[in-house]
């Protein structure tokens, strides 16, 4: 599905779905709301319980997760966009027991909640009436401007280059594969 950079959202305007007739569909904005609000948990839940699979001894997944050393990625930021935070940051805090505190104007008045990685979590309404829904991660790095330059030798396509958030470090967004990927340096 073709990208399109309008700040950081994504045309989904090409996006299909299976028809039950076997063909495909065009897939509706309500379509995708859905499909975000059964995504979103998981994800969630995916990255909470991530460092406690690695941090357990005794479980099968310690000695297949790589250290940070090894290269491993971690997710400083996993952002939500959707245009009803309140019942999103509810389902969230009903389903993992997390607290999203108040709106934080440096990152686009998203509600924000820790991630048992030392991350967090930010739930927030769009920033322009063309903003699609997304989640995206934002993968930690030690040097954007060279993680940005090794995106676009694989093919990425910078959507925002790396920006200053004054308190919380810098960050990018670039599109590969039709996925939006965020960078984030403290």
């Amino acid at each position: 599905m073709p990208a399109t950079a309008c700040g950081d959202s994504l045309s989904l305007s090409n996006a299909a779905a299976p028809s039950r007739r076997g063909g495909t569909r065009p897939m509706t904005t309500p379509t995708l709301r859905s499909v975000l609000v059964v995504l979103a948990p998981a994800l969630f839940a995916t990255a909470c319980t991530y460092p406690e699979a690695r941090a357990r001894p005794d479980s099968p997944a310690h000695e297949a997760q790589p250290s940070l050393e090894e290269g491993a990625m971690l997710v400083q930021y996993l952002e939500i966009v959707t245009p009803d935070v309140e019942a999103t940051c509810d389902a969230l805090e009903e389903m993992h027991g997390v607290t999203f505190g108040e709106p934080d104007p440096g990152l686009g008045n998203a509600r924000t909640a820790a991630l048992a990685s030392g991350g967090r979590i930010g739930v927030r309404a769009p920033l322009r009436e063309d903003e699609e829904p997304v989640v995206r991660p934002y993968v930690l790095v030690e040097d954007i401007e060279a993680a940005v330059k090794a995106a676009q030798a694989a093919g990425g396509q910078v959507a925002v280059p790396p920006t200053e958030i004054p308190g919380h470090g810098r960050f990018a967004i670039y599109f590969l594969g039709g996925v939006q990927h965020g960078l984030w340096q403290l």
